[in-house]
Parts: C-alpha cells; structure tokens; sequence
C-alpha cells in the first residue's frame, strides 16, 4: 500500500500527514521534540498491519512540513497540539481512532485522551511524562547546544529544518518546557491521567536519557487499568 502525503487546513494552519493502510482501525502517530511523521516513524509507516490498520502520522503546526507557522511554546502548547491533533483526524473523517505518541508525542497523546474521552480507542505512549522536575530541566538543558548531539540523531533534523531552525527551535523548546517545572508541583498534565478512561499501554526505554523512568511509573500508577 502506497504512503499518501498531503496537508489540510486544521485550526488556521495548515497541517502535514502521512496516510497509508486500509483497515478498519484508525490509529494517529505523534512525535517527538522536533520530529516529523517521516523522521519519527518511517519504519511504522512501512511495516505497521495495513490491512488491520489505517495509520496516520502528522507533523504538529511548526515541525517537519506543517511550517509556516514558526513553532512556538506558549504555555499551553501540549493543550493546542491536542487539540490540532484531534481536529485533523476529524477532519480526515475518523470517528474513533487510537493514538500512538512518543516523548513530546506521548505528552499531547495523553492530554488528547484525558479531554477527547469518546474518540480515543486506545492509547500507547513512550517516554512520556507529566510533570517537569528541576532535575528535569538539568536534563533538558544538556540537549540546548544542537552541535553536541550525535550525529546519528543530529543529522535527519538539520536536513529536515536547516541547522538555523533546527538550533533555534530546539533552545525554544528547552526554555518551553522548563517553564513547568516553575510551578509547584511541575505540573503538565497529572490532573488529568485519571480521566483516561481508554486502554492505555504504557512503554519506556530503560537507556532513555531524556525522561527518568519514574515518570513512566507515575503515568501507570495514575491511569486506572493501564498496563
């Protein structure tokens, strides 16, 4: 089955995805900090089920192929991701679709389960989290200097953006991020775990230098059934 490319106009921009499969159940793909459907999930794109699946991975407003606009991090960019991310698969004309979101993808992937109850199937997110601690933040600024990441991880980014974007979106999203570890418990998105009332699968790499585990442990203990 061929991949499909397009954009659609969703909240006043116009979004990218990638579609490919025939199945009956619709399944969205979200990336990461800086990523792209091509960038993040090439190998779901080809190997996922085809015909058990119809699979679409988008680019959120700012990244990969959905620029303009710029990307920016107001305070509530996860929340607007949400949202854009239900609003395009509505409308692509999905009812009911699951959701499949990794790191910053994981995070809006949550938010849009907590708030969007009747259209989320299930859920599988990997390095997630919920809050922001100030060891966190440590964390994020070891990343802010694009020239210090490996070139593996470097090199399909700056292809994608240039390295001018690529660098500068990547400081905005550490100064973005960080913002929440300001507030008293680092709060992104803890209050609403419990609403997740779908199937919720939850993965975490034990190497993942980004996101402790601990806060894959958080998310599972406070999303009821999740496994």
């Amino acid at each position: 089955t061929s991949i499909t490319s397009a954009k659609i106009q969703v909240n006043g921009v116009h979004l990218h995805y990638q579609q490919t499969g025939e199945g009956s159940h619709a399944v969205l793909l979200l990336p990461g900090m800086l990523g792209s459907g091509q960038t993040d999930f090439g190998p779901q794109l080809k190997s996922m089920n085809k015909q058990l699946f119809t699979i679409v991975a988008w680019d959120p407003r700012g990244y990969g192929q959905s620029i303009p606009p710029s990307r920016d991090f107001p305070p509530d960019f996860f929340e607007r991701d949400a949202k854009d991310a239900v609003d395009l698969m509505q409308a692509l004309k999905f009812k009911k679709f699951s959701l499949l979101g990794w790191s910053d993808g994981g995070i809006t992937a949550l938010i849009a389960a907590a708030k969007y109850p009747t259209l989320i199937h299930k859920l599988v997110v990997w390095g997630a989290n919920a809050s922001v601690t100030q060891e966190d933040v440590r964390i994020y600024n070891g990343i802010r200097d694009v020239s210090k990441w490996s070139e593996k991880v470097k090199k399909p980014l700056e292809e994608l953006y240039g390295h001018k974007y690529f660098a500068k979106t990547c400081e905005a999203w550490v100064d973005g991020i960080s913002l929440f570890a300001e507030k008293s418990d680092g709060n992104i998105c803890q209050e609403l775990l419990p609403d997740i009332k779908c199937p919720t699968f939850i993965i975490h790499g034990e190497k993942d230098c980004l996101v402790p585990q601990a806060h894959a442990e958080y998310i599972h203990k406070h999303i009821k059934g999740s496994r």
